[in-house]
């Protein structure tokens, strides 16, 4: 650990710190790679570049969450380690975190979590797991409960899918009663990251405002976040999501909470399994909803 230090992070690390998360998350599919799963491949630069935007993005809004381990042993600005994370009224989420293969083992990653946690100055907390002892052990010694996630994998059987009405384009009038209902299910609304996800994502939303949801789809027709307020909301919100599917997609985030998207999926011809962890502090697992991406 001699010649590592932990410091806020500042905007000239961002492409050293995608490099960093890159080479981490590589080897950590390729450690937890199922036989039937497809080789991993390495972040394009387009996906890159997607990475050190949304990055900015969260070091804009809220830098004290932003934290990177640099080793002064190697090159100037060499980035070993990274968490991001970001306060959202009464909730922390934190939106990434990983330390290089090379530095795992020495503290670094307890150091880096432990200045992420600090910010949260006694907020609810959530973020993503995965299934390394040692990262779980950490989190749960940090006060999270840990719910195990499902994913859902395949190519949609077109002939499944349902004639789905009740929808409409999301706006950014639409934001209001987004957040009100974020806060119904998650402790806090989205606030600004609304406003970075419709820049960039296609958002679909329910005409009843009675039963309200919505739902974030990516280029490749992939639900990047989703919430309603009931569930049946919720399955038109996702058999939307897996309409615009293009080839092989995903639906992952599912805690025991969320069946009602186990029901759509294995509907949709989908395969199910596990990945990883839902950690919680201070809340409970949101229902009618699919957290997703970096925001949550």
């Amino acid at each position: 650990m001699d010649g590592v230090r932990v410091r806020p992070m500042r905007e000239d690390d961002l492409p050293f710190t995608e490099r960093a998360s890159a080479a981490t998350f590589l080897e950590a599919d390729r450690a937890t790679r199922r036989v039937s799963d497809p080789q991993p491949e390495p972040r394009s630069a387009t996906a890159a570049r997607q990475w050190v935007e949304r990055m900015r993005f969260l070091l804009r809004v809220d830098p004290g969450g932003c934290w990177v381990a640099v080793d002064s042993r190697q090159q100037s600005g060499d980035v070993v380690g990274f968490a991001i994370s970001q306060n959202r009224e009464r909730l922390w989420y934190l939106a990434t975190y990983g330390v290089l293969p090379s530095h795992q083992g020495q503290g670094i990653g307890k150091r880096l979590m432990d200045a992420a946690l600090a910010h949260a100055e006694g907020r609810a907390g959530i973020f993503f797991s995965s299934a390394h002892p040692g990262a779980t052990r950490r989190y749960r010694l940090a006060g999270f409960s840990l719910h195990p996630q499902m994913r859902m994998v395949g190519t949609v059987d077109r002939s499944t899918l349902p004639a789905v009405d009740g929808l409409r384009e999301g706006r950014a009038d639409d934001v209001e009663w987004m957040d009100a209902l974020d806060r119904r299910l998650r402790v806090a609304g989205h606030g600004p990251d609304h406003g970075y996800l419709l820049d960039s994502l296609r958002l679909m939303v329910s005409r009843d405002r009675r039963k309200p949801g919505y739902v974030y789809i990516d280029d490749r027709g992939r639900a990047s976040l989703l919430a309603a307020a009931h569930p049946e909301t919720a399955q038109r919100l996702l058999w939307e999501a897996l309409a615009a599917s293009q080839g092989r997609t995903l639906v992952n985030c599912i805690t025991a909470s969320n069946e009602w998207a186990i029901d759509v999926g294995l509907a949709a011809r989908l395969d199910i399994g596990q990945e990883g962890y839902l950690a919680v502090r201070g809340m409970a697992v949101p229902a009618n909803y699919l957290a997703g991406g970096h925001f949550l």
